[in-house]
């Protein structure tokens, strides 16, 4: 089962004309309508420990949101 930082939350059609995931293999930015998470995981996090952590892997994070969430900090896999 794929993990909630693993999904996009715009259909096949959107991403084939969005240039992140297709042309830039970037993240889907904040500014999308569709880059907001509107999972009951999702929780804004302002814990400095958290965000700064050097041992996440935040390229596993295909959302920019992810990058600020409490479950994804927490969950997300860890740098050797």
């Amino acid at each position: 089962m794929a993990k909630c930082w693993e999904l996009r939350s715009c259909d096949e059609e959107m991403q084939a004309e969005c240039p992140h995931p297709q042309v830039l293999h970037d993240r889907c930015p904040n500014k999308c309508a569709f880059a907001v998470c509107d999972r009951p995981t999702f929780e804004l996090t302002t814990d400095p420990e958290l965000i700064f952590a050097v041992d996440i892997d935040r390229d596993a994070a295909i959302k920019d949101v992810c990058l600020h969430c409490s479950f994804f900090l927490r969950n997300a896999p860890r740098l050797p």
